[in-house]
């Protein structure tokens, strides 16, 4: 552009010079004088220049001079549109111009704008006016009355940009389950504002979220609901959901069968009718081997075990024994031992012969360690893993070990020691109950959540929270010190909500408090997936369960009821039912709800 090869150009102004301490420093460009003067409100000094109004006005058209009141034409492009198309005025009317710098002699200076637009930077007010210009004539006026300090200078109007350039289509959700579209229509133009609604249950059919939920016949604290319902949904969770391959498939399926235990025998039930159902759940009836007493056990050494066998001769009676003994037989050579008073090889000869009757009743009349002796022979020749050796550690008065190692490959099934357990309990109702609990948390350990919680529900734990880790359970089936979402899966939800049907077949009036918080979300999801009349049934549930108690007790969980209450009680059934002017009346639990939140917060 010309101009900037103008050798002038290099030399600063004197009133520069004069204005600013630059002195020591080479020329550099300011904020222009009539940005500063406009904001304070002060008249233009003598010494401000504008020598790039003249020097542009040759050159562009918009910068050219015209009389007042008439609009000067605006043919300025995107490259120019930085440049001040209207020049601001004295209040006399004189054009400000660079007479000063002329008469000073020296050289015109580029326009600051146009340095700041080269930079990449941006100037304060000129710019904005352009940009006002552009888009909004109307506010254009009222800016250069502002500039020129006119009665709107005090208060200009505030300026807020097109958020979106072209019309776009908005989109939100609807309290009943509704998808609310506005079709991007002009009005101004004499278009037709096209609103359109969608159901978001016609939208969302083929999900599999929203077949789950309608699977599921809830809210289960219904009058028209049967049982016959809740059983059959829980037969087709066992058929579909559980891969009874895996061991926590056939873990999930347990937990469904014992709700159907439960629904069928109103929710109570006890020990041997679980046991039944353990064994029966169980893959296959392992077979566990006997084995011979260790030979330390019944004072013999390796040696005169080996001698003792038979085919060899019997010190005692001088006869050798046959290689293959009835049981006639060892019971006449017991007997024979007995005759000459030799009770301890007696012992040891009903022992190696899994004569455990004869022996035991024996030691018994005997002294106690030798009854001790006997007895830990007996308990010897089982498996580790042997249901009898945790019934025989349980009435000994121990943890049986098989609550310590259950749940590990090696060692097997857990659920016939449970049966056990649960069928024979001991004087000790408090050991008892912590063995179960102990096993509960070695499979809870393990990974084995549904095993754990089913021994949980024997052992009759509480529910707890989520945020409280030190809970055993939270939702049923479903681990709390995972992350929320996959804690609070939907399947989670509606098994709880079946195990709490069944605790009010037993007391009607029963409910779970804690997983009242997982209802609102399962009420929420309702809602979200086009269901609005099923969620305000939870809704109403829920307020239900609260009022019983003290609703200050868990205030946020009432808040929020209320707040989803009020947005779906539009979609409340009964409302069809009702005459139009009662239509607008509210549920009466939704009116006390409110009253105790608000009173709450007063407090």
């Amino acid at each position: 552009r010309q101009g900037y090869e103008d050798p002038r150009w290099q030399y600063p102004a004197a009133s520069y010079r004069e204005d600013y301490a630059y002195q020591s420093y080479p020329w550099q460009p300011v904020a222009w004088q009539d940005d500063r003067d406009l904001r304070q409100g002060e008249p233009y000094g003598k010494s401000t220049n504008y020598q790039d109004q003249h020097y542009y006005r040759g050159y562009h058209p918009n910068l050219a001079p015209t009389p007042l009141g008439q609009d000067r034409p605006q043919t300025y492009d995107h490259e120019d549109r930085y440049v001040s198309a209207a020049q601001p005025e004295r209040a006399g009317g004189e054009t400000l111009g660079n007479d000063s710098g002329e008469a000073s002699g020296w050289p015109q200076e580029p326009s600051q704008l146009l340095q700041y637009r080269e930079s990449g930077l941006s100037s304060s007010s000129h710019e904005l006016s352009q940009y006002i210009r552009d888009y909004d004539p109307v506010l254009s006026e009222t800016w250069s009355l502002a500039q020129a300090g006119g009665p709107l200078a005090s208060s200009p109007a505030p300026v807020k940009p097109f958020k979106f350039s072209l019309p776009h289509v908005p989109v939100c959700f609807g309290a009943g389950g509704q998808l609310v579209l506005v079709c991007p229509h002009r009005p101004a133009e004499g278009q037709l504002a096209h609103v359109e609604l969608y159901s978001l249950e016609v939208v969302l059919h083929d999900t599999k979220e929203l077949e789950e939920l309608q699977a599921f016949p809830g809210p289960l604290a219904r009058e028209d609901l049967h049982k016959v319902d809740v059983m059959t949904f829980c037969q087709e969770k066992i058929a579909t959901s559980c891969d009874l391959s895996t061991q926590r498939g056939r873990d999930s399926a347990l937990l469904w069968k014992l709700l159907v235990l439960l629904c069928r025998q109103n929710g109570s039930m006890v020990g041997s009718d679980t046991a039944e159902l353990l064994m029966q759940d169980c893959r296959r009836q392992e077979k566990y081997k006997r084995q011979n007493p260790a030979a330390n056990l019944i004072g013999l050494t390796d040696d005169e075990w080996m001698s003792r066998q038979p085919g060899t001769l019997d010190l005692i009676t001088g006869e050798v024994p046959p290689v293959v003994e009835t049981q006639a037989q060892i019971v006449e050579k017991f007997t024979k031992l007995l005759y000459y008073g030799r009770k301890k090889d007696a012992l040891v000869w009903a022992m190696r012969n899994h004569l455990w009757g004869h022996a035991l009743f024996l030691s018994s009349k005997m002294d106690p360690r030798t009854y001790s002796w006997v007895l830990t022979g007996f308990t010897s020749t089982l498996t580790t893993n042997d249901p009898l050796q945790t019934l025989f550690q349980l009435m000994s008065g121990r943890i049986p070990q098989a609550a310590l190692c259950c749940g590990d490959a090696t060692w097997g099934d857990w659920r016939p020691h449970l049966a056990v357990m649960l069928s024979n309990k001991v004087g000790d109702m408090e050991l008892n109950h912590r063995a179960i609990v102990t096993m509960g948390d070695t499979l809870a350990g393990r990974g084995a959540i549904e095993a754990a919680h089913f021994c949980y529900l024997m052992a009759d734990i509480p529910f707890g929270y989520f945020g409280v880790k030190a809970d055993r359970m939270a939702l049923l089936g479903s681990s709390h010190r995972h992350a929320f979402a996959q804690f609070a899966r939907t399947e989670a939800i509606q098994r709880m909500e079946i195990f709490e049907y069944c605790q009010q077949l037993r007391q009607p009036k029963s409910f779970l408090l804690p997983f009242q918080v997982y209802k609102l979300v399962y009420a929420s999801r309702l809602a979200d997936y086009g269901l609005p009349s099923q969620a305000f049934q939870y809704c109403e549930q829920i307020a239900t369960a609260l009022l019983s108690q003290d609703p200050a007790s868990h205030p946020i969980l009432a808040q929020q009821v209320m707040k989803l209450a009020e947005r779906l009680k539009l979609s409340d059934p009964l409302l069809l039912e009702m005459p139009e002017q009662d239509q607008t009346l509210e549920p009466d639990w939704l009116v006390q709800l409110r009253a105790c939140c608000r009173e709450w917060e007063v407090r």
